[in-house]
């Protein structure tokens, strides 16, 4: 709420009524520099007839010099930068309406074209100062004009319609303090009421744009040509793997995702028609988008909300391998006695001497399978019991080069082993926010997919690890490539669902396992898809400010 003018005096710099004042003093002092300056101009003009029209001729002329100067200091001063306050407002009325009235009783007295600049003093003083002090200023000027009045009759023997003239004169003056003084209030109060909705306006605004760069849905702002006018965070990480740096110049300047832009293009044409889910990159989320007219008279803005699938789908599959964790822990016990019986009746078999070739085929199918319903129960069991992220800040670099060094050590212990893990590090990495003992468990099951890969690919043990930062510089990527087969086009989409393999000795759980923990850890695992040789899974870390 505004503070009233009149207890403001001492904060006027800061006060929007006060500052509208200001400026409106400004103006006024330069009329007074020009009711001044040609004062002083017309001292040159008709100077023999001085000594018959003025009664005080010296006084008058160091008066209107006197009045030039105050003027112009003001003037310089305030050009300087000074910032006259409510006091000196009312001092330079007041010096205005006293020098005034004694021009007029150094000249010709109240019939002085010069008793029409006290109107103007005393209305800019109610302009500037709408309150009781203003109703001071026209009863100050009219007990001026009365004084003046009357002294030329007992002084000089004037005629006594000087004192009516004066009377009118003061008529004037309280006629024109109490109209402005209300028109003055009435602004005062529209400038108020305006304020206060413009500063509501201000935070309202703040507090949605707060809102918004909050929200984990993307929201962008297109005109039809598909340039973006405003862009959230949530947006730029979605399209543009950015987290830092967000500015709305930096946006402007950005060009939409193709397939972005190509889904645009398609509802623009049909608005009916539901955009399809995308990839920004090849290491971005599943995307899905909808497109709203901001304004639907002339529709120049276009609003996109951008979501992320992958949230949906692992909500989706935790719910699903939730009610299967609960049914696997519920029959475990049921399946792993009939599972060790069978395996047992197997080991037994084997120590038969009367087995044939096939007999001794059908016991290793036996026992592959036995491990493999294992293997799928304790992975399973291992999900629906998995324990929450314990992040901390890590050197990336370091932790790579000990976990390439304890990695290497482990395979070197089996004699058949000759792993090669090649370890690459960028110059410039940022620290990452992560449980080291989980995306340990992700990378040892990356590394393991890629020997095995390699080796039935090419006959060579080979991994390669990269780690770099991605374009926004604040966050650290890590790529796991091995130089087996690569996935096929028509397989890539669902390597990371549960259950999915190519390997009929997989359960399908490693890659959506190795997924789950990293997105507990804020963290994104990808495939990368380029026209390199092999496959290439990208970790991309959490922003090391972000909290877990």
């Amino acid at each position: 709420m505004t503070t009233p003018a009149t207890n403001t005096r001492d904060n006027w710099p800061s006060s929007p009524v006060m500052t509208q004042r200001g400026k409106l003093f400004r103006i006024y002092n330069h009329y007074r520099v020009v009711i001044s300056l040609v004062l002083v101009a017309l001292l040159f003009v008709d100077p023999v007839n001085f000594d018959i029209q003025f009664r005080m001729l010296d006084i008058y002329q160091a008066g209107v010099v006197s009045y030039f100067a105050l003027n112009g200091f003001m003037a310089l001063i305030m050009l300087a930068g000074f910032h006259p306050q409510q006091r000196h407002i009312t001092l330079s009325v007041l010096l205005d309406i006293l020098i005034m009235h004694a021009l007029l009783l150094a000249s010709t007295g109240i019939t002085n074209g010069l008793a029409n600049l006290v109107i103007v003093s005393v209305a800019a003083g109610n302009i500037l100062t709408p309150s009781r002090m203003g109703t001071f200023y026209a009863a100050l000027a009219a007990i001026c004009s009365l004084g003046i009045s009357g002294w030329a009759v007992l002084a000089f023997g004037e005629s006594a319609d000087d004192i009516v003239r004066a009377g009118s004169l003061g008529i004037l003056y309280f006629a024109a303090a109490f109209i402005l003084q209300n028109i003055s209030k009435r602004m005062l109060r529209s400038e108020e009421l305006a304020s206060s909705r413009a500063r509501s306006i201000a935070e309202l605004e703040q507090i949605n744009r707060q809102i918004i760069q909050r929200m984990r849905t993307g929201i962008l702002v297109l005109d039809r040509y598909g340039q973006i006018r405003l862009a959230n965070a949530a947006a730029e990480e979605l399209l543009f793997g950015a987290v830092a740096g967000y500015s709305d110049n930096a946006n402007r300047g950005r060009i939409l995702p193709q397939p972005l832009r190509l889904g645009l293009e398609a509802w623009l044409k049909d608005p009916l028609r539901k955009v399809e889910p995308f990839q920004a990159s090849s290491t971005s989320p599943l995307l899905q988008v909808n497109f709203t007219q901001l304004d639907q008279d002339r529709g120049d803005h276009i609003l996109v909300f951008v979501e992320d699938m992958s949230k949906v789908t692992q909500q989706a599959q935790q719910m699903k391998l939730a009610s299967l964790g609960r049914l696997t822990a519920g029959i475990a016990h049921e399946i792993r006695n009939p599972l060790g019986a069978i395996s047992h009746a197997a080991q037994l078999m084997e120590e038969s001497t009367h087995l044939d070739t096939s007999d001794r085929q059908m016991l290793d199918i036996i026992h592959r399978h036995s491990r493999r319903v294992n293997g799928i129960i304790e992975n399973v069991l291992d999900l629906s019991r998995r324990r929450a992220a314990n992040s901390e800040l890590i050197n990336v670099g370091e932790w790579l080069e000990e976990f390439r060094r304890e990695y290497v050590q482990t395979q070197s212990q089996n004699p058949q082993s000759d792993a090669e893990i090649e370890l690459e590090l960028d110059n410039t990495l940022a620290a990452a926010r992560f449980d080291k003992s989980q995306i340990e468990q992700v990378l040892i099951n990356l590394c393991d997919n890629g020997l095995r890969y390699s080796e039935q690919h090419s006959g060579r043990r080979y991994v390669h690890l990269h780690a770099g930062a991605i374009a926004d510089g604040a966050r650290t990527y890590l790529d796991v490539r091995d130089i087996g087969p690569g996935i096929s086009a028509d397989n890539r989409a669902s390597v990371f669902e549960p259950f999915f393999t190519t390997d009929k000795r997989g359960t399908g759980l490693g890659l959506y396992l190795a997924r789950e923990l990293c997105e507990a850890n804020q963290a994104h695992l990808s495939l990368v898809e380029d026209d390199k040789p092999g496959c290439c899974f990208r970790i991309t870390f959490a922003h090391p400010g972000r909290m877990i």
